[in-house]
This record gives C-alpha cells, sequence and structure tokens, in this order.
C-alpha cells in the first residue's frame, strides 16, 4: 500500500521509512527537506498547509504522523499551537479528502504531569493528563482533535503513541546533547542522581511503530518507553564509562544548579540567544520522568534491542567513531 509520513525525513521517519520499505510499501516522505535516505520518495511540504497535504496524500492508504514542534525552546510559543494542533488539524482533512482511514500520530508523554500520578512506576493511559508546559499543552490538543476524527467511522483506526525521550544514531535531541556535554567535558550532575528516565531507543520505536499498522479500527492509546528505566546517576556513569571515564562526574546541588537555569532564563531574555541551560531544563533532568509502558505489551509487540544496546550503539556512532576519525 502506499504510506504518507509526516516528518519523513526526520530521525525516527527515516527508521521507519526502512522498515516499510523492506516490506514493499510505497512511501511519501513529507517534510520541509528531502530525505537522505530515500529521496526519491520525498515530497516537500508543511504541514501547517493544508493544500499542499491533501495533495501530497494523495492515493495514500495510511498516514503517520510524525511532525511536530517539539523543542523546549521554541519561539514564539504560538509555533507549538500552529504546528502541532494546526499541523495535526491538516492532517485529518488530507486523511478525509482522500479517503484515509488509519493514521498513527506521535504523541508525547509531555502531556502527563512532571510528578507522575503513580510515583513507583509512572503515569499509564488511564491517568488524567496535565501538561506542564505549552508543548505537552499542544500534543493534548491535537490528541483531541484527533480522537473526535476516529469517533466520526467506525472504520477509522486511530493509533496514538505517546513517546519518551527517544535517542540513537542521527538524533540532535536532548539525550544527544547530554552525551555530547559528557563527551566535552562541559556536564556536571545537578542533584544526586536518583532520579529515574523513561528513554526510547529509535530502533525500538521505528518496530513499534512499523507494528502499528497492523491494529485494527477503533481508537488505541499507547505509551512507548524501553524498559527498566534508568536512574541518572546509572545514565551518566555509563555514558562516561563508554567515553573512557570512570564514576558520575562531578556534582551540583539541586538548589544551585536552579539558580544557574535561572540566571540563564534571564539572559536568553535579555541577550535574544538560547542556551543550553535553562530553569525548566534543570527540573526536567532532576525530575522523576517516567511513564508505564505495560499496555503496549497487549499487541504482541517484542522490542528488538535492550536500552544498553542502544545507548552502546549511539555511542559508538555519534563519538567513538568520531573520535577515532579525527
Amino acid at each position: 500500500m502506499k504510506i504518507a509520513i509526516t516528518g519523513g525525513a526526520g530521525f525516527i521517519g527515516t527508521q521507519l521509512a526502512g522498515l516499510l520499505k523492506a516490506d514493499g510499501h510505497e512511501l511519501a516522505l513529507i517534510d520541509l527537506k528531502k530525505s537522505e535516505a530515500f529521496p526519491d520518495d520525498s515530497i516537500l511540504a508543511d504541514v501547517t498547509n493544508r493544500d499542499a497535504m491533501v495533495a501530497a496524500m494523495d492515493g495514500a492508504e495510511a498516514i503517520y504522523h510524525l511532525a511536530a514542534e517539539h523543542r523546549d525552546d521554541v519561539s514564539p510559543a504560538t509555533l507549538y499551537t500552529d504546528v502541532n494542533v494546526g499541523g495535526g488539524e491538516n492532517v485529518i482533512a488530507a486523511a478525509k479528502a482522500n479517503g484515509i482511514n488509519k493514521i498513527i500520530f506521535t504523541s508525547s508523554v509531555a502531556v502527563y504531569p512532571l510528578v507522575p500520578a503513580d510515583p513507583k512506576n509512572g503515569s499509564n493511559e488511564n491517568h488524567s493528563p496535565a501538561p506542564f508546559n505549552d508543548y505537552g499543552r499542544s500534543k493534548l490538543e491535537s490528541e483531541k482533535t484527533f480522537d473526535a476524527w476516529a469517533a466520526e467511522d467506525e472504520k477509522n483506526t486511530l493509533v496514538t503513541i505517546r513517546l519518551v525521550a527517544t535517542f540513537g544514531p542521527g538524533n540532535r535531541g536532548n539525550i544527544y546533547t547530554l552525551m555530547n556535554q559528557i563527551a566535552s567535558g562541559k556536564f556536571m550532575m545537578i542533584g544526586d542522581g536518583s532520579n529515574r528516565k523513561s528513554i526510547a531507543y529509535v530502533g525500538n520505536v521505528a518496530a513499534f511503530l512499523h507494528h502499528a499498522l497492523k491494529l485494527k479500527p477503533g481508537s488505541h492509546l499507547y505509551n512507548y518507553a524501553d524498559k527498566p528505566d534508568l536512574d541518572m546517576r546509572d545514565f551518566v556513569t555509563s555514558i562516561r564509562e563508554a567515553l573512557g571515564n570512570k564514576g558520575a562526574g562531578l556534582q551540583m546541588p539541586y538548589a544551585v544548579g536552579l539558580l544557574g537555569g535561572s540566571v540563564f532564563d534571564v539572559a536568553a531574555k535579555l541577550t535574544g540567544k538560547k542556551f543550553p541551560i535553562s530553569m525548566i531544563r534543570i527540573k526536567k533532568f532532576c525530575a522523576d520522568t517516567i511513564v508505564n509502558a505495560d499496555k503496549l505489551q497487549e499487541t504482541g509487540f517484542k522490542a528488538p534491542s535492550s536500552l544498553h544496546d542502544g545507548l552502546s550503539e549511539m555511542i559508538k556512532c555519534e563519538f567513538q567513531t568520531a573520535k577515532k576519525a579525527a
């Protein structure tokens, strides 16, 4: 079948496209840039342009909606609404115009509160959302528009996947930033590192997205995280050791870290520059950002890689290989 992927040239989209191509599917990789891996399948279009979405999805039988504005320092903040909410509405309009009844949508665990509803196991799909930032609020609002679409026709299939922070070779998100800071010697542990993080390896995320294509009509909601969760001290130590260092390195009290984050926030407002440190990033770093992902086991999915294997692969590709080349 023909499958459209918004954000198809991106980090997760590229991995997913490879799996779908291996199955023999025809692809429409919709993005602001061409896919380096699959240039012949690329369609340059913006999700905020409804007419472009309708045209790009002509002939498709299923849609993966991955495109999003996701950084936590986006300015102006209205971009979250324009891209994440408005873009989702345009995807729905394109589905209706082209008679497409299957949408797989990547949302975010940012729709949950910063402090988990269940501190021991993390928020699950039955817990009430309570976003703590503009990104999470926009994702939750977009979820509601997709839910409304799914309810319009019993033939519609909607799979909403609330993703945790995802990493892997080629990614330039928060986990890469953390690894890069550690590799460059610019990292300092804030707090005691006992807080746990739910994260995911891109190869496993792409595999679950691929698996979700088989789900039957109806509305399906899943958290996605690779288990078991890591605590931050173990996470940082494993990265440092893979890079030839020992232990977790230098440590800073949480209160001092928050003060430093507030200073950088003021500097960002005064200069208009973006800094790698902010109060919200300090809070997120030191929080127990965990989710319960037990429900996805009901689908029969088995992750192909362990978290350890994923971390090792990223460190090898992004840092050790680059170091040898230098």
